[in-house]
């Protein structure tokens, strides 16, 4: 069989929350492994929102193989953080069509409900991988159908060792 050549699309903070919303925290070296091995993904797009002080993350997830897409953030009224990283997501993987045989879209954000179909109907998509169960979305669910994996079945393969420590008695 011929090597493939593909390409994951991670939508970083829903990755991030769908873990820890779970009580555990993934190991994204062991992640990146994970996508190559099983999915044959040569290119990883990790979309996340640029944070004045997290340059330590981000030098780290490119050592690890991410190829990392900034966001500009905005702090709310409510103080919370918010980069929404979708449009520029869904622009990558149009942008980027011809260059992979298939994609892994990572997410359980039903906005991509609409890239998953188009993808799915042309012969382009792989998988897409929600971080749980509980909240991912039922538009996105509908769209994958047979193609919906969850990251939460990977937890003994991937969890970051510092979580499993914390639990530990």
């Amino acid at each position: 069989m011929d090597k493939l050549n593909n390409f994951a699309f991670i939508d970083g903070q829903n990755l991030n929350l769908g873990t820890q919303e779970q009580g555990w925290k993934l190991d994204l070296k062991r992640f990146r492994i994970h996508l190559h091995e099983k999915y044959n993904v040569e290119t990883a797009y990790y979309f996340i929102g640029y944070v004045d002080g997290n340059s330590d993350l981000y030098r780290s997830l490119q050592k690890y193989g991410f190829v990392l897409i900034f966001k500009p953030t905005l702090t709310g009224k409510d103080g919370k953080i918010k980069g929404n990283c979708d449009a520029e997501l869904v622009l990558q993987a149009m942008i980027d069509y011809l260059n992979y045989d298939k994609a892994i879209i990572v997410t359980g954000d039903g906005d991509f409900g609409c890239l998953v179909k188009y993808l799915k109907e042309n012969g382009k998509l792989r998988s897409v991988l929600a971080p749980n169960r509980q909240y991912c979305s039922s538009i996105l669910k509908t769209a994958a159908g047979s193609y919906l994996d969850f990251v939460t079945d990977l937890k003994n393969k991937l969890e970051y060792e510092g979580t499993k420590k914390k639990r530990t008695p």
